[in-house]
């Protein structure tokens, strides 16, 4: 039901007209029991009743967006982070509620993310896992000899996924340290390569740098992005050119491109690309941990710059980074 004083922007103005109400019916009251010649004692009894009783009525409405929220807050802290309020009023205890709803949507997706992220893991995991009771099992049946370089690889996958899930965590915690300095981008591309890439089948990419082109940040760092970014565009355009170019931006700044020939990105999934274990479309689905963009992302973050993917001209995928 709706409440008169929900239109009123301030809590404090309320609490002025329900003080001032309970003293006009206070006063209306005496008044009456004058006239009707009623002792003043039973005049005082009754007007401190009638009141009383409408500060309560009046005051419910006020307090009921509290309790609601209370409610809302222990429904959360069994799990249940799907609870919003209803907000009706305009005032402090209705912008708490605005704030209230915020935090509770933001628990819900955190909440979503760290299952996704849990699930992600596992199914990651499985693959390397399976693929090695494989090879050991038929090892240890004499099916085939056991081959030490296939061994060593997943391995090295399960690795290389523990050392990522480890640096994404330190990267969204703020717990990475960066060595900022101001460094020739000459020496960020030098020998630039793919993530972990010693295949032989990796194609050299094509560098397209503007001459002196200086930046400020931690090397190490950005060589990482660059190297996520070429890892990520070979896996999904194998085979195809891949043209790395750097510039400067107007008033300060690199804009640094990763671009490849493949079969391009579906618009719907450009944001989406950089969450963790990240799936694409049919056309750029990917094989491996799934982390390497996500990485990238909360790397230019951290130097604070910004990525994004965009369509390459005339099909493929563009990568930019742009670093203050």
């Amino acid at each position: 039901m709706s409440n008169p004083l929900d239109r009123l922007g301030s809590l404090k103005l309320k609490l002025g007209l329900v003080i001032v109400l309970a003293i006009g019916v206070t006063a209306g009251t005496m008044l009456v029991a004058a006239l009707l010649d009623v002792r003043l004692r039973y005049g005082a009894l009754a007007a401190l009743a009638l009141s009383l009783l409408t500060v309560q009525v009046v005051a419910r409405g006020m307090i009921s967006p509290l309790r609601a929220m209370s409610r809302a807050a222990d429904a959360i802290a069994r799990g249940e982070h799907g609870q919003r309020v209803a907000v009706t009023t305009r005032d402090e205890v209705g912008q708490l509620g605005v704030a209230f709803n915020r935090m509770a949507a933001e628990l819900e997706q955190t909440d979503r993310i760290r299952r996704d992220l849990v699930a992600d893991a596992a199914h990651e995991l499985r693959t390397p896992l399976s693929a090695l009771r494989a090879v050991l099992e038929n090892a240890v049946d004499g099916v085939e000899p056991l081959d030490p370089e296939e061994l060593l690889g997943q391995v090295r996958r399960l690795g290389d996924l523990a050392d990522q899930l480890l640096d994404l965590s330190q990267l969204e915690a703020g717990a990475a340290v960066l060595r900022r300095r101001s460094f020739a981008v000459a020496e960020l591309l030098d020998e630039v390569r793919p993530a972990g890439a010693a295949e032989a089948e990796a194609t050299t990419p094509v560098v397209e740098l503007a001459d002196g082109l200086r930046a400020s940040g931690d090397p190490d760092r950005l060589r990482q992005v660059v190297a996520n970014l070429l890892e990520n565009a070979q896996r999904h355009a194998p085979g195809t050119a891949v043209t790395v170019r750097a510039r400067g931006r107007p008033g300060g700044g690199v804009r640094l491109e990763v671009e490849d020939r493949g079969p391009g990105l579906d618009p719907a999934d450009a944001e989406r690309v950089f969450e963790r274990f990240a799936r694409g479309d049919r056309s750029r689905t990917t094989t491996g941990a799934g982390l390497g963009l996500a990485i990238a992302r909360s790397i230019v973050e951290l130097h604070g710059g910004t990525i994004r993917a965009e369509a390459a001209t005339p099909h493929g995928c563009r990568m930019v980074v742009e670093l203050p």
